[in-house]
């Protein structure tokens, strides 16, 4: 089969990002004797730098690990939300959803603190290693992709007029940053510097140093600025401005931890995700609604993973959430998915249908049943015809709503180890940059609903529910496969259609044929509340790339979907990297579209 790249294959370490440079800043680290968990922490902190619109420090990730070895473990890099923000304050405010921008959607942020936990307990190398990389291209400037140059100037006149520290970073010379001419943010490469000094003023080990950058973020100069930038009020998309009950003690408290993996077994593969308080259990529903799976390709292949999708969409806003009681167990349950395959006809559903687990009868927010009772709404408020992604930015509007997106990374080392991971969070586009740090807080909260008693309600404490999704899979025990893609609440439907297509396609060249499920056109359905401000739903929709042919699109059509047709490269921005247990042969493919995405490794 053609592909547009090969799928690489080695012995010594593979990595696949979405962006080259990350890729091979990991690579380096590998080369320089690291092993796969040095690799990452050191891809995270390079796309916090190159990919702004997509990531920040002040973001989240959550990691699908496996040390050679051991056991898989998730890394929860999720903030909570802070002790002051209750669903009274913020209805008291006038809201009924969290704003997509400004201080009042900000979680307690964890990215940094679970990628120096990560490197502390699984790596070999010292934080100042693994940072020298983002460092570099902070201080001494990088060549901006496209994208970062598109996002920002959706932006401008918010930064102009409103947050001007953050025009004082991304508008040198009131303009955005040019692709081509090295991009610089030497606060932020001033923020990593002072953190190591106060490090090393620790003294100790290479543990006890990490861990006093972890107490300089949380309970020093870091926290400290945060929480004076939570307090300012700021124009979020609200259209009024706010400020954010932050405080030192909520960030103090933070700790990145280690969950095990929710499991699902299919067809001789395990396949791990986060819990409930992610998305992730999203594509072990999917896996479980499938039984005797239509033939790859065909247009009953792609109808069935639509309608399977939708009803796994729903129990995701029934049931997901970080609170006590989520019934996963049942969700997955071959008795539960029985009664649910039912539901599949022949043609496209446009209800709202979450399942009863265990017999519990399923709670929707009222905003989604608003949402699903109008059969037109398009996915920003305001914006007219239905958004068509092009795989490589979010849809930013002029006062900074936007949907969110990501960045992803997949690294596995010659040892065995292997890690899938996803940071966002914390954009450019989010919240003004804090002077002092050269980065903004993040706008997570914009996913907990202002309703009580939903298990996504907002809640002191608790976090809210991420679409954030790595995922890592096993045959016979063994760890055989990272992958993932950023896309918000596509993440996980894009992701089972490339899994199929490494489970289901022939294998190629004795390994799974990784480039070539990658590059199969793809398509996602938007028949559920969207995670992001103004949280939207398009009921009955299907967006697919024009590659997947005029047959399918036809057929897909007389079965009753609305269909956009959207770019032939538009949908996804898959990476992944795997391993033969049986031959020790590494691989790894990366995504063509954006024309970022880079796998490497030999």
């Amino acid at each position: 089969m053609f592909t547009t790249r090969p799928t690489l294959q080695g012995t010594f370490g593979m990595v696949s990002s979405t962006h080259w440079l990350a890729s091979q800043s990991a690579m380096a680290v590998l080369e320089g004797g690291g092993n796969a968990f040095d690799a990452a922490v050191a891809a995270g902190f390079v796309l916090q730098v190159v990919e702004p619109h997509m990531n920040g420090p002040a973001g989240e990730v959550p990691a699908v690990f496996a040390p050679a070895g051991g056991p898989v473990r998730v890394l929860c890099g999720q903030g909570p939300a802070p002790a002051g923000a209750s669903i009274a304050h913020y209805t008291s405010l006038g809201l009924s959803l969290v704003p997509g921008t400004g201080p009042l959607a900000a979680a307690v942020p964890g990215a940094f603190d679970a990628w120096a936990l990560l490197l502390r307990d699984h790596g070999t190398r010292s934080l100042a290693d693994v940072l020298s990389y983002a460092i570099g291209y902070a201080e001494h400037g990088h060549p901006p992709v496209g994208a970062v140059t598109r996002t920002v100037r959706t932006v401008s006149e918010l930064f102009a007029t409103e947050w001007t520290t953050s025009a004082e970073v991304y508008l040198p010379g009131g303009r955005p940053p040019a692709p081509g001419r090295l991009f610089r943010n030497p606060a932020l490469a001033a923020t990593w510097r002072r953190l190591l000094a106060e490090a090393d003023a620790a003294g100790g080990g290479r543990e006890r140093r990490i861990d006093a950058a972890r107490r300089a973020w949380r309970a020093g100069f870091v926290a400290e600025a945060l929480v004076r930038a939570a307090a300012r009020p700021t124009l979020d998309s609200s259209g009024e401005r706010h400020a954010a009950p932050l405080t030192g003690d909520d960030l103090a408290g933070f700790r990145a931890h280690y969950e095990d993996p929710v499991t699902y077994d299919w067809n001789g593969w395990t396949v791990c995700k986060a819990g409930p308080w992610s998305q992730g259990p999203v594509l072990l529903q999917q896996l479980a609604l499938l039984d005797g799976t239509p033939e790859y390709g065909t247009p009953d292949y792609v109808h069935t993973l639509i309608e399977g999708s939708k009803l796994a969409m729903a129990d995701r806003e029934a049931w997901y959430g970080d609170a006590s009681g989520v019934p996963v167990r049942d969700l997955l349950s071959d008795d539960y998915n029985t009664v649910r395959r039912k539901l599949i006809g022949d043609t496209a559903s446009y209800e709202l249908r979450p399942g009863s687990p265990g017999g519990r009868g399923p709670r929707l927010p009222r905003h989604a049943l608003e949402a699903a009772a109008v059969p037109d709404v398009p996915l920003l408020a305001g914006a007219g015809e239905p958004t068509v992604t092009t795989g490589d930015e979010p849809p930013v509007g002029p006062d900074g709503v936007t949907r969110g997106d990501t960045c992803h990374l997949d690294v596995v080392d010659r040892w065995g180890n292997m890690i899938s991971a996803t940071p966002s969070g914390g954009w450019l586009q989010s919240n003004p940059v804090v002077p002092e740090l050269g980065f903004p807080l993040g706008t997570r909260l914009q996913m907990a609903w202002l309703e009580p008693g939903l298990p996504n309600s907002l809640t002191p404490g608790r976090r809210p529910r991420t679409t954030l999704t790595p995922s890592l899979a096993l045959r016979g025990g063994e760890p055989v496969l990272a992958f993932g893609t950023p896309g918000g609440d596509q993440q996980d439907q894009w992701q089972l259609h490339f899994f199929l297509g490494v489970a289901l396609r022939p294998r190629w060249r004795g390994g799974l044929d990784l480039q070539g499920a990658v590059d199969a056109p793809n398509w996602h359905q938007e028949s559920f509340p969207g995670s992001f401000y103004p949280r939207t739903m398009r009921p009955g929709s299907v967006t697919v790339e024009e590659r997947i042919g005029g047959s399918v699109v036809e057929e897909l059509r007389r079965r009753g979907h609305d269909v956009t047709v959207g770019p032939p490269w538009s949908e996804g921005r898959l990476c992944a990297v795997a391993r033969d247990p049986g031959t020790g042969v590494l691989s790894a493919a990366a995504n063509p579209r954006g024309m970022q995405g880079y796998a490497v490794g030999r």
